[in-house]
């Protein structure tokens, strides 16, 4: 019998400046090396998904950030993971993006940033702020 993979909750930032989106690139160190995505990280244990997306951008990018509003969260299923992506669209409040995990970031308009090779699991959240 097959053993139920455990689901992570992992939230993430649409991170808005000036009509563009931030989108990541994934070190080659990462797990999915050199996709595309939106920064954010695994919720720990007893924390909230908003408290983590602002504790995890400030870990990856140095800023510090705001939440404008939540999006629908997307179970996800790779290999041999499960995520439920909890998207959150931010701005920032202070600071100056240093790459601390990343290998590069991108700011464009939301439907320019279709064409790059995104991470699955941030597909949907991406749509959806298209949608918006």
């Amino acid at each position: 019998m097959e053993k139920e993979q455990k689901i992570i909750k992992v939230a993430c930032a649409i991170i808005e400046n000036e009509g563009k989106i931030l989108a990541a690139q994934r070190s080659e160190r990462m797990i999915l090396p050199l996709k595309w995505e939106f920064p954010g990280g695994k919720v720990n244990e007893g924390e909230e998904a908003e408290e983590c997306i602002v504790r995890e951008i400030k870990e990856e990018l140095d800023i510090n950030i705001g939440i404008k509003k939540k999006l629908n969260s997307y179970i996800h299923d790779y290999d041999n993971i499960s995520i439920e992506l909890i998207p959150f669209v931010c701005y920032i409040i202070s600071g100056q993006i240093k790459l601390k995990e990343h290998k590069d970031i991108i700011w464009d308009y939301a439907k320019n940033l279709l064409n790059i090779d995104w991470a699955a699991a941030d597909v949907n959240a991406l749509n959806e702020y298209i949608n918006l």
